[in-house]
């Protein structure tokens, strides 16, 4: 057996780590910082050990979420592909019911489509065109991302370690089919309490949101899984994320998409640390 020089251990140390800091609603240090010799290999490990420890607890798997697809995003973390993340169910939040923000840490807000798949994705050769054609329908979506490290003070793999920040996921209630939207071309717009502080276009998203999800079938086949029937795929936003801290009402809106509203109460768990 090839030893890992202690990989495992520091694995498991990050991971607990994390989940602690979620539980708890309390920031920790950045694992770069604490850990300097942690890779994104390792990040990713990280991550998979704390997804298989919500499934242990019941939770499953709904589908993936793909962060760092604009180019200003790459060229910030220095990196030349995106990241993911999983959804649970228990991320699931309905656009009828308010969202607590006392569940969460430091949350922000980023507006983009959601792809819901009808057939299995499977990497490698993954192309657009087979993303669209396994897509049954496409919905606004509001991702609410949350980092379990202090002040969002996140290197590529604190982000990636930490399931690529995932918070909640908010979906529009239309289902739309691909072949009725020009995706790569949708204007988009982030409302916060009634005022527009974010707007962009879907070409922003690798210049094709299904090239993004294209992108995540084939990069996960390195690790033996695809995207299954029924999984929900977000490809990335094509706006800046921005903080939610003391609003009250947010509205996601995507050309061709309509809208998705959520209500706010609470205040997340950094206002009230000193």
């Amino acid at each position: 057996m090839t030893p890992d020089n202690g990989r495992s251990d520091l694995i498991a140390r990050c991971a607990g780590l994390l989940s602690a800091a979620e539980s708890a609603r309390r920031p920790i240090d950045p694992l770069t910082t604490s850990y300097p010799q942690l890779n994104v290999a390792d990040a990713y490990r990280i991550q998979q050990a704390n997804i298989e420890l919500r499934m242990t607890g019941g939770q499953r798997i709904v589908g993936h979420k793909i962060g760092l697809t604009a180019k200003a995003m790459q060229d910030l973390f220095d990196v030349s592909e995106p990241d993911f993340g999983h959804l649970m169910d228990t991320m699931m939040h309905a656009a009828s019911e308010p969202l607590d923000l006392g569940e969460l840490i430091d949350p922000q807000i980023e507006v983009e489509p959601a792809f819901v798949l009808d057939r299995r994705l499977e990497g490698p050769g993954v192309s657009i065109e087979d993303v669209l054609a396994a897509t049954i329908g496409v919905r606004v979506c509001l991702e609410v991302i949350d980092s379990r490290i202090i002040d969002w003070r996140i290197r590529l793999q604190d982000t990636v370690a930490d399931n690529g920040s995932s918070a909640r996921v908010v979906l529009g209630s239309q289902l739309v089919p691909p072949s009725m939207l020009k995706l790569d071309d949708l204007e988009t717009e982030l409302e916060l309490d009634g005022v527009v502080v974010e707007k962009g276009n879907t070409s922003a998203i690798l210049g094709h949101p299904a090239k993004s999800i294209a992108w995540l079938a084939n990069r996960i086949a390195d690790f033996g899984i695809a995207l299954e029937p029924g999984h929900i795929v977000l490809p990335g936003t094509c706006t800046r994320s921005v903080r939610i801290r003391g609003h009250r009402w947010i509205a996601g809106r995507i050309a061709g998409l309509g809208e998705v509203r959520l209500q706010l109460k609470g205040n997340p768990s950094v206002a009230r640390q000193s």
